[in-house]
């Protein structure tokens, strides 16, 4: 967390793991979103990722366990999250750089602004561990870009390309290789400097129709379902062993 004005930086720091998010890094994120929306002197946040990448989604790694309420147990931080930063008062601006790929694209999907690098992608291929998308992405992705490309993102799971976001929608800004921080403080900055609890209500009436809600509970129980299939533990063997799954819809 770093300070600059009246934005609050929060940074995925995980360089190992290229910013995948585990449970403890899924804890962290939402204590720190909480303190920023509860903080009178903080009128926006900048959410990037360290080393030249923005999320490279879900730590595999850590996905152990099929119980479902173990699973329920993993998605509450990242749901509580998305709540906080779609409903929570203070405008959030994401900035990309390197890959978003599946929860980071969940993450920068709900944000209110996405500035992207000109030479990032944005990955959202969740079929290929044989889970469904998490993080809000099937409300957040279908708003922002349509229906017809929220599809061919989550069912074909193509890379996206920096310029091809901009053009559908899932980004808002395009910023030069390194520069997507520098672009996001100066839009933050412009959101700052507006009355905040004027941009808190318009927040919460963006948010405010229950079909989040609605999603994040489906969702729960989606990949809950998920967790106990044999496609899910083929698909974390295959990414542990950097090869293509075999998965055979059981």
């Amino acid at each position: 967390m770093s300070e600059h004005e009246a934005t609050r930086v929060l940074t995925l720091d995980r360089p190992e793991a290229r910013n995948a998010i585990d449970v403890p890094a899924r804890e962290a994120l939402r204590d720190e979103l909480r303190r920023a929306v509860d903080d009178p002197a903080v009128r926006a946040v900048v959410l990037t990722g360290a080393g030249g990448t923005f999320c490279a989604g879900g730590d595999v790694r850590s996905m152990e366990g099929a119980a479902p309420d173990t699973v329920r147990a993993r998605l509450a931080p990242l749901h509580d999250v998305v709540r906080l930063i779609a409903a929570g008062g203070t405008p959030v601006v994401a900035a990309v750089e390197g890959t978003a790929a599946g929860l980071g694209v969940s993450l920068a999907a709900v944000c209110d602004h996405v500035v992207t690098a000109e030479d990032a992608r944005f990955v959202a291929a969740f079929g290929r561990i044989g889970l469904v998308p998490d993080g809000g992405l099937l409300w957040t992705l279908p708003r922002r870009v349509g229906s017809g490309a929220a599809r061919d993102m989550l069912l074909f799971g193509a890379p996206v390309p920096a310029s091809r976001a901009y053009e559908i929608g899932l980004a808002d800004s395009l910023a030069p290789p390194g520069g997507a921080l520098d672009a996001a403080l100066e839009r933050a900055a412009g959101a700052a400097a507006l009355a905040p609890l004027a941009v808190a209500a318009a927040k919460r009436v963006l948010a405010g129709d229950d079909g989040l809600e609605r999603l994040l509970e489906a969702e729960c129980a989606e990949q809950a379902a998920l967790f106990a299939t044999a496609d899910f533990a083929e698909g974390r063997a295959a990414f542990a062993g950097r090869r293509t799954p075999r998965f055979e819809g059981r």
